[in-house]
């Protein structure tokens, strides 16, 4: 299955993200913060990139930019809980799979991650 490395300030969210994503058979790494995501990016070869958008030191916005230019073959899979932060990923369109709205029910991010790795592109407006 896949490398997926799960961006996301919230540790309980995260960590809940993650335990599903291994239930489905997938290899998930984590960071707390979009600069300790670039740090694991150049530390390793991942399939996926799911990041929430709105995070301390550096946003999961700045960390899809610089993930996209260093890793291109990488999808790239974001989440946010604002509408406002899905509004500023539009520029991210051609680099970016999606961005998941939060807060969101297990089957609805195993689904979102799925598609990601698939190619599809569920982008709703």
């Amino acid at each position: 299955m896949a490398r997926i490395l799960i961006t996301e300030d919230e540790e309980s969210l995260r960590r809940f993200v993650a335990r599903a994503l291994r239930l489905d058979g997938h290899e998930t790494f984590e960071a707390g913060d979009g600069a300790e995501g670039l740090e694991r990016l150049d530390e390793g070869s991942y399939d996926l990139l799911l990041s929430d958008i709105r995070m301390p030191v550096m946003d999961g916005i700045e960390l899809a930019h610089q993930a996209s230019a260093r890793f291109p073959e990488m999808k790239i899979l974001l989440m946010t809980g604002y509408a406002e932060q899905r509004e500023r990923a539009d520029d991210l369109a051609a680099k970016i799979v999606d961005v998941v709205p939060k807060p969101f029910a297990l089957p609805d991010i195993r689904k979102a991650v799925a598609m990601a790795l698939a190619g599809a592109t569920s982008r709703a407006a």
